[in-house]
C-alpha cells in the first residue's frame, strides 16, 4: 500500500507540472485575447514527461510509457525553436538530457521487465492496451502537428489542430483511465478538457 502512494505521488507530481504548464499558457492567452506559448510551458513539459514515464514504467502501463518517449524530442525542438534552450539554466540542461539516459540505462542494465510483460500485464486486457495506445498516439500526434507547423512557421506556435487532437486523445486517454482506475490519468484529462475547449473559444473568437 505504502508503495502504490509513493507511485501515485509521482504521478500526481507529473501531472501537477503538466497543469502548470496549462494554466500558465491559459492566463497569458486570456490576458492577451488570443493563443500564447510562454516558454515555461516546454520546460514543464519536459520535466513532468521523465516523471510521467516513470510512473508509466511503475505502473507497468505500456499507453503511458509510449505516449513520453514519442513526445520528448518534440519538447526539445520547441524549446530551441523559441531560442530559448541556450538561456535555460545548467541544471534544467543536465536533467533533461542525463535523466532519460539514465532511465534508458537502468531499463537495458537492470529492469527485470521484458517489453512482453507490459503487453501480457494480467491487470490489463489487450482491449484495453489498444485503447491506451490508440489514446495517446492521437494525443502525441497533436505534437507532431504542432511541430510541423512550427517549422513551416519557423516559430513556435499552438494552432488550432493542436487543440483538437488534444481534446480528442485526451476523451480517449480519459475513457481509459476509468476502465484503468487510474486517479492521475482521470484528474489530468478532466482539468485538461477544460482549458482544451476553452482555447478553441478563443480561437474562434479570434478568427471571427
Amino acid at each position: 500500500m505504502r508503495n502504490d502512494w509513493i507511485i501515485y505521488g509521482i504521478g500526481f507530481f507529473a501531472q501537477m507540472l503538466f497543469s502548470t504548464r496549462l494554466i500558465t499558457q491559459w492566463l497569458l492567452s486570456e490576458k492577451a485575447k488570443k493563443i500564447k506559448t510562454p516558454t515555461l510551458y516546454w520546460k514543464l513539459s519536459l520535466l513532468a514527461a521523465i516523471l510521467l514515464f516513470i510512473y508509466g514504467y511503475l505502473r507497468e502501463d505500456l499507453p503511458i510509457m509510449i505516449g513520453q518517449i514519442l513526445i520528448y524530442g518534440v519538447y526539445f525542438r520547441n524549446l530551441k525553436l523559441q531560442e530559448e534552450w541556450k538561456s535555460s539554466r545548467l541544471i534544467f540542461k543536465i536533467t533533461v538530457f542525463l535523466a532519460p539516459v539514465l532511465i534508458a540505462g537502468y531499463l537495458l542494465l537492470y529492469s527485470q521487465k521484458q517489453w512482453s510483460d507490459f503487453l501480457q500485464n494480467e491487470n490489463i486486457a489487450l482491449w484495453l492496451i489498444i485503447l491506451g495506445i490508440i489514446g495517446q498516439l492521437v494525443y502525441t500526434g497533436r505534437f507532431i502537428y504542432q511541430w510541423i507547423y512550427s517549422e513551416k512557421h519557423n516559430k513556435s506556435s499552438l494552432p488550432k489542430g493542436f487543440w483538437i487532437l488534444s481534446l480528442s486523445g485526451s476523451a480517449l486517454i480519459f475513457t481509459y483511465a476509468i476502465f484503468r482506475k487510474d486517479p492521475v490519468l482521470l484528474a489530468a484529462h478532466f482539468f485538461g478538457s477544460m482549458v482544451y475547449i476553452r482555447n478553441l473559444f478563443l480561437i474562434k473568437k479570434n478568427n471571427n
